[in-house]
């Protein structure tokens, strides 16, 4: 195969992949746990704020570990 043509589908795939990445960042205030699970780190103080999501990181982590192993399972 011709390089750009290998180039071309890689860019086509990161599109897909970014668009996908921007219908998750409009839909995800529509689920109420997100980020607000026990366990998630929200440190606020005098005009800042911090806020990271350690249990909500890891939970995903695991469920496309799961999904992605059925997937591609041979």
């Amino acid at each position: 195969m011709d390089g750009r043509f290998n180039m071309g589908i890689g860019l086509i795939i990161t599109g897909i992949v970014i668009a996908i990445f921007g219908l998750i960042l409009l839909v995800i205030d529509k689920f109420p746990l997100i980020g607000k699970l026990p366990g998630d780190i929200n440190l606020s103080g005098k005009g800042w704020s911090f806020h990271f999501p350690i249990v909500t990181c890891i939970i995903i982590s695991l469920l496309l570990t799961v999904i992605l192993n059925i997937i591609f399972r041979r």
